[in-house]
């Protein structure tokens, strides 16, 4: 058996070991335009485009909108072309009951992403069941099982850590002779040099914003053709996405000469950064970390308006959230790949980021990436 249908399988099993213990028969995932989940992949290694239904019996069928990419990436007991069920999610449920002998009476979850109205239709085909559709059920818990990544998700994930500490150093070197002159260079470089190393593209749209533009927490737009550095700050949040598993990381460029409040403003986020990766342990609670380093910032009389960071893999943002404004009860674990990412903005000095990917192991936190502030 190979690593991935091994840890696949593994991941499954663990699903129908909680339905058993929830009393569901059977659990549908959707992964779709405008309702995308990657647990989808997670489960069965398909990149997409798919419905998944696990039953309590163990067994799994996955009904993919591109049959012959399903036929190389994806295990699962039983595969069919969601074409031939008229790509109807209520058609493929009723095969999926059909299929496993899911008796009149079982408990049956959809997913979160369900629509009321959907919900509703639902509800009407299958009055014989016990249709729900919850939070705290079954599709949350996918989520909890994915913060803590197994040893397949830390090889795959190492790799796109390693291409993109490569690309960072590489835009260091490009900037500074003055190669990537504007934030749309910078930007399309990222994307062509993640594509020449295999990666599948970018986790998200990339954000490059020169001096004029950096005070927003998320530029808007996420780039132009305006010139990439001037003086002062110029933000780049990019992440590489390889074999599904993306990473995040901001760098902060910075064209002196800088007033003495930016150079306040560089040591506050490099200090914030080096409290937080401090705090990180087994056990620790994240809303915990996020706190002290707001408190740490209102010491100097700035805000910062955004979270301390969140866990990352398949998605951009996943569990666990580092973020003082909720508190979700989840403790940092081993396994567990998330962000620190400590900022602050205004719209006279502009803004600075300094975010790296952080991986929590048995014996305490591992910096995985090389984002850095960079002085030109």
């Amino acid at each position: 058996m190979s690593n991935q249908k091994k840890y696949l399988e593994e991941r499954r099993n663990r699903l129908y070991d909680l339905m058993a213990r929830e009393n569901i028969a059977l659990v549908m995932f959707e992964d779709a335009e405008w309702r995308r989940d990657p647990a989808i992949r997670w489960l069965t290694g398909q990149p997409g485009d798919a419905a998944l239904f696990l039953s309590v019996d163990r067994k799994s069928l996955l009904a993919p909108w591109d049959i012959n990419l399903a036929k190389i990436y994806a295990q699962a007991d039983y595969l069919v072309p969601y074409q031939d069920l008229d790509r109807r999610p209520l058609k493929a449920l009723r095969a999926a009951i059909e299929l496993h002998k899911i008796p009149p009476g079982s408990r049956i979850e959809l997913p979160l992403n369900t629509s009321y109205t959907m919900f509703l239709k639902y509800v009407e085909e299958f009055a014989d069941y016990d249709v729900i559709c919850k939070t705290g059920g079954i599709h949350e818990a996918v989520g909890e099982l994915r913060a803590v990544k197994d040893e397949e998700e830390l090889r795959i994930y190492r790799k796109a850590v390693e291409i993109t500490n490569e690309i960072i150093d590489l835009l260091e070197v490009n900037i500074r002779d003055g190669t990537l002159k504007t934030e749309a260079d910078t930007a399309l470089f990222i994307e062509a040099e993640g594509r020449r190393r295999d990666c599948e593209g970018v986790g998200f749209e990339t954000l490059a914003a020169n001096p004029s533009r950096s005070f927003g927490i998320h530029a808007f737009p996420t780039y132009t053709g305006l010139p990439f550095i001037g003086k002062g700050f110029s933000i780049l949040d990019f992440g590489m996405k390889y074999s599904g598993y993306t990473t995040d990381v901001t760098l902060t460029f910075v064209r002196e000469p800088l007033v003495k409040a930016q150079e306040r403003t560089l040591n506050l986020v490099e200090q914030a950064a080096a409290l937080a990766f401090s705090l990180v342990e087994e056990g620790a609670d994240p809303r915990a970390i996020a706190q002290a380093v707001d408190a740490f910032f209102e010491e100097s009389k700035q805000v910062m308006p955004h979270g301390l960071g969140h866990g990352i893999g398949l998605e951009a943002h996943e569990v666990p959230f580092l973020r003082s404004r909720s508190d979700s009860g989840i403790t940092l674990q081993p396994g567990m790949i998330f962000t620190i990412e400590p900022g602050l903005y205004n719209p006279v000095l502009g803004g600075c980021r300094l975010e790296n990917d952080i991986l929590l192991t048995a014996n305490g936190p591992e910096l995985l990436t090389k984002s850095r502030i960079i002085r030109l």
